[in-house]
């Protein structure tokens, strides 16, 4: 079982929702990557996902657009992204780590270079973004090879063929967006939420993580409620690193993840 697949199990044996925590590779800066990624995780985040800076990207929002702006003006690339991988494992960071991105940068490096590349470095698993399944076989069988997980996203438009398909080929859990949009920060989560992920529930036992819109501790208790197994929790988490000054990022954004995971009762 992989490192994601055991994670999953655990929080199933626990009980509890996981949170699965997003920052951008190289936003603020690459050094500030490898502080936020360990305070994620003291803070009580299962997974962190790595977002990999694309020029062209389709699903994010205005919010993870700059901080990837960001990041390719100070020359991030993928090869970077899984160096910093490899430093956060030499540091000793033991959760599950994704890398997030479009599927262009998987192309352009090499399929089977990549998955190796990403396995040495420590890497759990690979979402992408864009990445049809129907178009998805070399990679299915790069991160086969090397013990990766490779997940995929279902939004609530999609057709229960569709779904099926997802389900048939997905590893490590699948990937509920909540909504017909991008992402970002929103108020509610949206009403047709529940009947999505029954959809999805139909056609496969993975654990379901939501992600999209979730930014505050009573998206995640209702998401728990939907029978979710996680929340993905992004464009949040870049607003408390915006919002704080420079010195005090690392602990603005630990305590963030520990209101929303409920260890901690007050505001931040």
């Amino acid at each position: 079982m992989s490192r994601i697949g055991q994670t999953m199990a655990r929080l199933r044996q626990e009980g509890r929702l996981g949170l699965i925590a997003y920052l951008t590779v190289g936003y603020p800066d690459v050094e500030s990557t490898l502080r936020l990624v360990p305070a994620l995780a003291a803070g009580g985040a299962d997974m962190v996902e790595l977002g990999v800076p694309f020029s062209d990207p389709l699903a994010d929002g205005a919010t993870i657009q700059r901080a990837s702006h960001h990041a390719l003006q100070q020359g991030v690339t993928p090869a970077l992204c899984l160096d910093v991988v490899k430093q956060l494992r030499a540091r000793g960071l033991a959760i599950p780590l994704l890398l997030m991105g479009y599927y262009n940068t998987i192309l352009a490096y090499g399929i089977d270079e990549f998955a190796r590349d990403a396995a040495v470095a420590g890497v759990d698993g690979l979402i992408g973004v864009d990445l049809p399944p129907e178009g998805a076989a070399g990679l299915q069988a790069a991160c086969a090879d090397r013990g990766l997980d490779l997940i995929y996203l279902l939004a609530p438009t999609s057709s229960d063929e569709r779904i099926a398909l997802v389900a048939g080929q997905s590893t490590g859990f699948i990937y509920c967006v909540s909504l017909t949009g991008v992402t970002g920060a929103r108020q509610q989560l949206p009403p047709g939420l529940a009947e999505f992920l029954a959809r999805v529930r139909r056609h496969s036992s993975l654990p379901l993580a939501v992600g999209f819109g979730i930014s505050k501790r009573e998206h995640l208790e209702g998401v728990a409620d939907l029978g979710a197994q996680a929340a993905v929790i992004g464009s949040a988490i870049i607003d408390v690193i915006d919002r704080a000054p420079a010195e005090e990022r690392e602990e603005r954004v630990r305590e963030y993840v520990e209101v929303v995971t409920g260890r901690r009762r007050t505001s931040v």
